[in-house]
């Protein structure tokens, strides 16, 4: 994420605000330390958007998955 100055940011805002809108954040800063985020308000917080994988070490897939209800299924199909 891009952190820029105050200055910096007053001189190019209407590039940074395209690039914000693009899904690429910045963070303005004040004598060096950052104040503010600027981000799409469409765009979901960092860190926030689910991935893939998200329950690992959750859950748990039994063995027999592809084998469970065999019977049951037989029966209702006659085979």
């Amino acid at each position: 994420m891009e952190i820029v100055n105050m200055h910096e940011a007053k001189t190019r805002l209407s590039q940074l605000v395209d690039k914000a809108s693009k899904g690429e954040p910045f963070i303005i800063a004040r004598a060096g330390k950052p104040v503010a985020r600027v981000s799409a308000i469409d765009a979901p917080d960092p860190g926030s958007a689910r991935r893939l994988g998200f329950l690992k070490g959750q859950t748990r897939v039994p063995d027999d998955f592809d084998r469970m209800a065999e019977g049951e299924i037989s029966e209702l199909f006659g085979s």
